[in-house]
């Protein structure tokens, strides 16, 4: 055969294997099966006859390589146009199919050519598919590289093979419903979503001095970018994902519901339900993926309170990339978005009404009806707290709450205030928090601290009503995302420290009270050293009773009062709700800090001093029996006329006991009180400086309590 009839028979061979198909003189090499996926994507590989003139072979053996660029290509959008793939993937795939569509109508037109006009050459074939070769070169580039992404080329090592396993929370979820059509089980890999829009736009950056592959590239971005702009769009105006092949830089915990939410509002639902896919950040959303993430869950927690209208249609939004309005379009989302939530939060939902609330019953303010009823459940709440009746002890504080004239009977929120018992100490309790988990943790890991720390606990005494009573309080959505599991917490910490020490103030009253109304103490003793024992005493209660009303004093109007009106004014100035989410926590850790709840140092010397307080307020009935056995002269007269006994002559003995029992709590008082004044000053230096102004108080109230006691032993 002629060279001109080789080029004729070679040049019909051609326009055939342009198109994927045999021709007489090129067949598909030995080693490639047209049935196997794997070889169909790596592209048909083709062998010439033998004897074809040489120059006619090198031409031909160029173009073969359009030829498998094309079949490849094919195979290519035949596998990614399936439902696994996603949006993302199925709009690239269109995309090129309508690329490949054109390659058929130039094949076509080739096939004219050859057929009507005797000057068309092998040569000018080849002059005229290099543009097109260059532009399957690009794509078969392009679509080696994300099936290599995909674990679907044979030379792709298979390591990460569980890189797709953060997903499995909703592919479990699928499954429970009845859907596989979608799941993918981890350790199969695909490249979706904004990984191959990432993918896009970084060969893009990479071909700055190829016009034709850019302005390739560019098509196919905007193109492929346009369903995910959709969800993107969703997201931003309506707080909806659509999202059922994972592809969304904003993952979606599905397990994670708001119906969980009115019996146990953790943080979950806020910090879990929605998350970034870092790894599948379009590099045009890398800047504002915060802002994106929050304008959606903003607008998510709006929606499900009935505040946006999803059937509305969204009117002038980008719809791809490339759309000069793209980023003022996540800026004024975001921007309407967090308007939208606060405006839910603080007017139509009253936040601020809300936590004034909380700030009478967790901080005491105003609380005269607490005092109420304290002293009406004193016979219950002096029980253990295991034999405390709650149904009772609730009744009880109910009708404190309607007291006439109280601050909580106005209050429309008192219905959601319960009381209930927590029979770890508190000190016991922080302890372990602080030393273990540190008050960062989340709620959860604290009440599991509370479990494990009540196990070991049951040769200990247990606590009364008074150390375990601790409120709880029960708050609808969406105010349960900024007054969360983690923040009512804080409030119950706060509230037991200042419950444990207004009973001890109430029970050192109690024996100021005995002190100076019982007739042991009243009556003047013939005995100097009785009446010394006895200013002693009472010199005692009165530090004792000074340092816990200085320490209580210290805790409300110094700490809990100006940090409340701090947070008062940083909510009318608050611009976003992570801020304000933030500004509300901040002042819980600020008066756990300064009330001295986060420092076990502070917090050991703290719980000896109260336990010296306590022991000592309720021990003084039995230090008035111990003062009768001393001096029977003591007694009531109408103890005595009773007992009809004669009287008994006064025991130096007894004297000796009641002064060594005495000057055990004076001593151990005294030091600890040292020590807890060498402690703030240290603290007040290094860490909280609000400490220096009740180190002050109680240290001026030390130097007169010494005076004073100077003055009593040089009058004994």
């Amino acid at each position: 055969m002629d060279v001109e009839m080789q080029e004729a028979s070679i040049l019909e061979d051609l326009l055939y294997v342009f198109m994927g198909f045999e021709g007489q003189y090129i067949r598909f090499r030995d080693d490639y099966n047209p049935a196997n996926e794997n070889d169909r994507l790596l592209g048909p590989q083709y062998k010439i006859s033998p004897g074809l003139d040489p120059s006619l072979r090198d031409l031909t053996t160029t173009m073969l390589k359009m030829a498998t660029y094309y079949g490849a290509v094919e195979a290519f959008v035949e596998v990614q146009s399936r439902e696994e793939f996603g949006v993302v993937n199925h709009a690239l795939s269109a995309a090129i199919r309508k690329l490949l569509r054109d390659y058929l109508v130039l094949i076509g037109q080739f096939e004219h050519q050859f057929l009507t006009s005797p000057s068309f050459t092998l040569h000018l074939l080849h002059l005229h598919t290099m543009p097109t070769s260059n532009m399957l070169s690009q794509l078969y580039s392009l679509a080696k590289e994300i099936l290599k992404k995909n674990s679907m080329l044979e030379e792709d090592d298979e390591d990460d093979s569980m890189d797709d396993f953060d997903d499995v929370d909703n592919i479990i979820e699928a499954l429970r419903e009845g859907n596989d059509g979608g799941a993918r089980l981890p350790g199969s890999k695909i490249c979706r979503g904004g990984s191959v829009l990432a993918l896009l736009t970084q060969r893009l950056s990479s071909m700055a001095g190829d016009p034709a592959a850019r302005s390739l590239l560019s098509l196919l971005l905007r193109e492929a970018s346009r369903p995910y702009m959709n969800m993107l769009n969703e997201w931003l105006h309506r707080g909806v994902i659509r999202d059922p092949h994972s592809e969304f830089l904003i993952k979606e915990a599905k397990s994670i519901r708001r119906e969980r939410l009115e019996e146990d509002y953790t943080d979950e639902y806020w910090e879990k339900r929605y998350t970034v896919r870092l790894d599948d950040v379009p590099p045009q959303l890398e800047a504002v993926k915060d802002k994106v993430l929050l304008a959606g869950k903003y607008l998510n927690v709006v929606r499900e309170c009935g505040g946006v209208d999803v059937s509305k249609e969204m009117v002038d939004i980008p719809r791809t990339f490339e759309d000069i309005k793209f980023l003022d379009n996540v800026n004024s989302a975001y921007a309407h978005a967090n308007t939208s939530l606060l405006e839910l939060l603080l007017t139509t939902h009253a936040l601020p009404a809300r936590l004034r609330s909380l700030k009478h019953y967790f901080f005491l303010d105003r609380a005269d009806f607490f005092q109420y009823f304290l002293d009406i459940s004193n016979a219950e709440l002096s029980k253990p707290a295991k034999k405390i009746n709650i149904g009772k002890l609730q009744s009880l504080f109910d009708l404190a709450l309607r007291q006439p004239g109280s601050i909580a009977a106005s209050d429309p929120f008192k219905e959601d205030v319960k009381v209930r018992m927590n029979e770890v100490d508190l000190t016991k309790w922080l302890m372990r928090v602080v030393s273990v988990s540190g008050m960062d943790e989340n709620a959860v890991s604290l009440d599991a601290t509370t479990h494990q720390a009540s196990a070991p606990n049951q040769d200990e005494k247990p606590i009364t009503g008074h150390y375990a009573l601790e409120l709880d309080y029960k708050v609808p959505f969406p105010l349960s995302l900024v007054i969360s599991r983690k923040t009512v917490l804080r409030y119950q910490l706060l509230f037991r420290h200042l419950l444990t020490l207004r009973h001890l103030e109430g029970l050192l009253s109690t024996s100021w009270k005995e002190h100076t109304t019982v007739y042991t103490w009243k009556h003047r003793s013939k005995y100097p050293q009785v009446e010394q024992w006895k200013r002693r005493a009472w010199n005692l209660r009165s530090r004792m009773l000074v340092f816990v009303q200085q320490l209580l004093y210290f805790c409300t109007m110094e700490v809990v009062e100006p940090n409340w009106s701090k947070l008062m004014k940083r909510l009318d100035e608050v611009k976003t709700v992570d801020q304000l989410m933030q500004h509300h926590v901040d002042f819980l850790d600020t008066c756990l800090k300064e009330c001295m709840l986060t420092n076990s140092k502070l917090l050991k010397i703290h719980a000896k001093l109260l336990t010296t307080c306590a022991m000592f307020s309720s021990y003084t009935t039995h230090l008035s029996r111990s003062l009768i056995a001393a001096d029977p002269e003591l007694a009531s007269p109408s103890a005595r006329f009773e007992e009809g006994a004669e009287s008994v002559p006064f025991d130096p003995e007894n004297m000796v006991k009641l002064n060594e029992n005495l000057g055990k709590y004076e001593h151990n008082f005294g030091r600890h009180l040292k020590i807890l004044l060498d402690a703030l000053n240290y603290f007040a230096a290094t860490e909280t400086v609000v400490l220096l102004s009740l180190c002050a108080r109680l240290q001026m109230a030390q130097s007169r309590n010494e005076s004073e006691s100077a003055e009593l032993v040089v009058a004994g």
